[in-house]
């Protein structure tokens, strides 16, 4: 497939889809899209308040429950509650370039929320789930590093555009080893990945360094597509006939804007050794692992 719109999305009446992070950005234009197909779409927010303004605009049949990727008991409430299938997971939400802020549980705050939350809600649901998992992830992937010894900031001096991409990078990491591990439990859930190119999201904020917001708004404004066209990589990784593991990205220029296609990832998000590394230090920073699929004594 050389190009794909909205209007290739498939129906997804009878489907249930769950969105993190969709009451604002390329969640919420994702969020309406899938919507506006027949699909039940959950939009799983921090702020319920929010989530059902986001609901109110979209149409179609919609539901916010609260999740706070920043707190694990919130992640573990969200998922002991959802006891219906899931046929896609979206893990959409993220944070980008705060000054250096601790989740509930003690991680830096972006590694925290961009992977060890949506880790554990993974796989806290994936009994449940019965099509794909989505990860949104990022071409600041490529700038990023995993330092074992010092996943949390708590030994180097903090860089925030360092620690989003050590986050990003891992988004691609987990998506390798979830795949892997589907793959080996004989399950027929898939797990990609995308990333939206330059998106004109709020995402660029305000953090107290002028010059980077300046420099962040001009190249948002120069480049920038907008939430809908942002969006359309995750719907693309989440409805097209893609395979397991596989990226999807804007086809333009610096892969920044365009239609999606499946793109290339650093040789860093390829290393499947880091990718079972870091599943396994997830797993115990969390508490979650990889769940029983099969049935009891199979």
């Amino acid at each position: 497939m050389t190009t794909f719109s909205v209007s290739d999305i498939p129906s997804q009446a009878g489907r249930t889809i769950v969105v993190t992070g969709a009451n604002s950005g390329i969640g919420r234009a994702a969020a309406r899209a899938l919507a506006a197909k027949d699909a039940r779409v959950v939009l799983a927010v921090r702020d319920p308040d929010k989530g059902r303004a986001a609901a109110a605009e979209m149409g179609g049949r919609t539901e916010v429950r609260r999740l706070d990727l920043a707190d694990l008991d919130s992640v573990r409430a969200f998922a002991a509650e959802f006891t219906e299938p899931v046929d896609v997971l979206i893990n959409n939400a993220g944070v980008m370039f705060p000054p250096l802020t601790r989740t509930r549980d003690g991680f830096e705050l972006q590694f925290g929320t961009n992977h060890l939350g949506h880790f554990a809600l993974t796989n806290l649901l994936l009994p449940r789930i019965r099509g794909r998992v989505v990860t949104v992830s990022s071409n600041g992937h490529r700038a990023g590093s995993i330092d074992f010894d010092d996943l949390n900031w708590e030994r180097r001096t903090y860089r925030s555009m360092g620690a989003y991409a050590q986050s990003k990078l891992a988004n691609l990491l987990f998506t390798a080893e979830l795949q892997r591990r589907l793959e080996e439990a004989g399950s027929p859930v898939i797990a990609t990945a995308a990333h939206p190119g330059v998106a004109a999201t709020n995402l660029v904020r305000f953090d107290g360094r002028r010059v980077r917001y300046l420099v962040g708004k001009a190249i948002a404004g120069l480049l920038a597509q907008s939430d809908a066209d942002g969006a359309l990589p995750t719907l693309f990784a989440a409805v097209a006939e893609v395979p397991g593991n596989s990226y999807a990205g804007p086809s333009g220029f610096l892969e920044g804007r365009g239609a999606p296609k499946l793109v290339g990832r650093s040789d860093r998000a390829r290393d499947a050794e880091t990718a079972r590394r870091l599943w396994e230090v997830s797993a115990e920073l969390t508490g979650v692992g990889f769940p029983r699929l099969a049935p009891q004594g199979v």
